[in-house]
């Protein structure tokens, strides 16, 4: 129980191989991992200055207390 076999070594090989053999494909797979969170990022900032130009356009009702405050303003 405390010494690898052969079947071990053989499956520790294939991970070692899945993991850093060919062309870098753990860089390549956290380098994907970096663009979607860079992407999921980019997709949380709010631009809201221009969104609530244009709902003041439109009439629309506020979303947040933030545009609220602001047509209460104006």
């Amino acid at each position: 129980m405390g010494s690898f076999g052969p079947i071990h070594w053989i499956i520790v090989a294939i991970v070692v191989l899945l993991l850093f053999g060919g062309r870098g494909k753990l860089s390549g797979i956290m380098g994907d991992a970096a663009k979607g969170i860079k992407a999921f990022k980019e997709g949380l900032k709010d631009d809201t200055s221009d969104e609530v130009a244009d709902n003041k356009a439109k009439g629309a009702l506020p979303r947040t207390e933030q545009e609220a405050e602001e047509l209460r303003k104006s």
